[in-house]
């Protein structure tokens, strides 16, 4: 495991800043998306939402940290940048808590939807505490992204629970502020160690939480598919997506990142239809081509925004 991730980010380093960020943020939507898969397996068994994100997070740390001692990273952080990475487990703590809650009150494909609000929030705060210039081609983009999503899953049998919206409102907003906050801060950890301390933090938040109201008790798994579905989570939606984010964030900022998200519920249709054997339509087709296209757009707009440029400097 350890030689597998430290290939890829080899790799990643020899190419350009542009070009690893799209390619990060894409590997971390595309993990991301496979959140429900490893989560409804284990709800079948009758693990509960607490449970299944603790050993999601404390895992991918603990694979994260074999891979810092491989390549003998230090361990070490100063005070400032452990309440900056408390913080970010924070975030991350009360999204995914209030994500996979949320699978309890509405189908899977509608919370998907609405978690997918976040690239909006994201855009927004970036524009009204920053000053960052949302483009015609960002704005086209996010559009397009959120269309396609709304095709993909809302189908007409779509059934919404207030509950269920404000939970995933919040996973969205805390969502939102984890990618901001990554993107003003800057910090000079490696994008490894970063991910290591949010995922443990976040995973030592989730025991609390889980201690202090209740809610699901942490407890051990006992059978060989409950340790799967928990590795699954936590190599896929836990240290790839994570470790992805991070360096996407760095390279092509949290905005476009945010956008780029509209591939995490097109692979839930493709792992429905391709996994599940679920009916590809025309509906799925054209959310697909929405969402595709949302994404194709957010790549190339920095070309057509400098040709802009250039054509004006004529």
């Amino acid at each position: 495991m350890e030689n597998v991730l430290h290939l890829y980010l080899k790799e990643m380093s020899y190419m350009s800043p542009t070009v690893k960020g799209y390619l990060a943020a894409a590997a971390s939507a595309v993990s991301y998306g496979m959140n429900p898969l490893g989560a409804l397996s284990l709800y079948k068994e009758g693990v509960t939402s607490d449970c299944v994100l603790f050993y999601r997070f404390f895992l991918a740390a603990m694979l994260l940290a074999l891979y810092m001692l491989y390549k003998r990273e230090s361990f070490r952080i100063e005070w400032r940048e452990a309440l900056l990475l408390l913080f970010l487990g924070s975030m991350f703590a009360i999204s995914s808590l209030t994500y996979y809650s949320s699978f309890y009150y509405m189908d899977v494909g509608v919370s998907t939807t609405l978690l997918f609000i976040y690239p909006v929030m994201v855009a927004s705060i970036m524009a009204l505490f920053f000053g960052e210039r949302l483009t015609l081609s960002v704005v086209l983009s996010i559009v397009g992204a959120l269309s396609g999503v709304v095709i993909l899953y809302l189908g007409g049998d779509a059934v919404l629970s207030l509950v269920g919206v404000v939970l995933v409102f919040l996973s969205a907003l805390s969502y939102a502020l984890y990618m901001v906050v990554v993107n003003r801060t800057k910090p000079k950890l490696s994008a490894v160690k970063l991910t290591f301390y949010a995922a443990l933090f976040c995973s030592a938040l989730i025991l609390l939480h889980s201690t202090l109201f209740g809610v699901g008790n942490v407890h051990l798994l006992t059978t060989g598919s409950q340790w799967f579905w928990v590795s699954f989570l936590a190599l896929f939606p836990g240290l790839i997506s994570l470790l992805m984010m991070a360096v996407a964030v760095r390279n092509v900022g949290s905005t476009k990142t945010s956008i780029m998200g509209a591939l995490e519920p097109l692979t839930a249709v493709c792992i429905g239809v391709f996994v599940f054997g679920e009916q590809m339509t025309y509906r799925l087709a054209l959310g697909i081509v929405l969402v595709v296209g949302a994404v194709l757009l957010v790549i190339v707009s920095p070309q057509i925004e400098k040709r802009r440029s250039e054509a004006q400097g004529r």
